[in-house]
């Protein structure tokens, strides 16, 4: 681990200036970042701790939704009633995510945060664009099982890790930022995440210094809500596929339905096709298959990858029948 100098920041004006200096990373939970240091893969010179700021309560918003501060754990958010409740696709997104002691730990803030997964990304002696600009693409001849076949390009094949995203892209969430020049603004968690389009080396769009304060989700949408985690093991693994769906049925048609998906992309994905092409429709099994195949519908296999095709539109189809079935 190479050196570098520490603060603890007092409150969220200083550590925004503090962080927007060149060379700055912010520190909370460091469940992945102090991981990547410990592989080269992430050098900062100068560490801002955030751990002792006011972010860690979940409050009741005016409209009915909830305010989730930045540092809040994963494994407080998972077990908090009104997200159990309310939102149970965030629940589930949660605890399919890591260990329990890596829940106990890991932020909201850093879940979304968290860089890509890709053995490639990990080994400096490997060339990766998003760790060395223009250095080429490993996965792109190598070992890809893990990779997207959604909205990747030859610059970039990896994938966002994180499951609680997926659920919150569903929920259609909105993220607090606070900025060095101290002001806040708002985004829809949508527009968070980039793809790696020729500058994979960017996972966000928020800029230099810029600090998630929280996450505010609406209130909660009509419908029954699910996350489900396609996995090589039941536990402590990355999907191969996940999907946060929410599906409104009155009367045998579809009123709403929203879907996200996880392990396919560089950012969350909302299969917009798909979920127009499932409102007004019967809630009905040809429907569900129309809409699975709509989800994947410009996806790109490889090699390693062109099973994940058919296995995310099985995982739509199926999840759908579920919901409708009263699942």
């Amino acid at each position: 681990m190479r050196s570098f100098t520490y603060e603890r920041a007092n409150d969220i004006a200083a550590a925004t200036q503090a962080a927007s200096q060149p060379g700055a990373s912010y520190i909370a939970g460091g469940t992945n970042l102090l991981d990547l240091m410990k592989v080269d893969v992430e050098r900062p010179r100068h560490l801002v701790d955030i751990s002792r700021l006011p972010l860690r309560d979940v409050v009741e918003t005016p409209d009915g939704g909830l305010s989730i501060g930045a540092l809040v754990s994963n494994a407080g958010l998972a077990a908090d009633s009104r997200v159990r409740r309310r939102y149970p696709v965030l629940a589930q997104a949660l605890l399919a995510g890591a260990s329990a002691q890596l829940r106990n730990q890991a932020t909201t803030a850093g879940n979304l945060l968290q860089r890509t997964r890709c053995p490639y990304f990990y080994d400096v002696s490997m060339p990766c664009n998003k760790r060395q600009p223009g250095s080429g693409c490993s996965a792109l001849g190598g070992y890809n099982r893990m990779h997207a076949i959604l909205g990747a390009s030859d610059a970039c094949i990896a994938v966002h890790p994180s499951d609680m995203a997926v659920a919150m892209t569903a929920l259609q969430a909105e993220v607090e930022i606070h900025t060095p020049s101290d002001t806040t603004r708002r985004t829809p968690i949508a527009e968070l995440h980039r793809l790696p389009g020729q500058t994979p080396e960017h996972d966000t769009t928020l800029a230099p210094g810029e600090l998630i304060t929280a996450v505010i989700l609406p209130p909660p949408p009509p419908g029954r809500q699910i996350y489900r985690k396609v996995r090589d093991r039941a536990s402590f693994a990355f999907a191969l596929v996940s999907l946060a769906a929410i599906l409104d049925v009155r009367d045998g048609k579809v009123q709403t339905a929203r879907l996200a998906m996880g392990g396919v992309a560089h950012k969350p994905w909302t299969p917009k096709t798909a979920e127009r092409a499932l409102v007004g429709a019967a809630a009905q099994a040809d429907s569900f298959k129309e809409a699975g195949q709509a989800a994947v519908h410009n996806a790109v296999g490889r090699p390693h990858t062109a099973f994940k095709i058919a296995l995310a539109q099985r995982l739509v189809m199926r999840t759908l029948g579920d919901l409708a079935a009263g699942g």
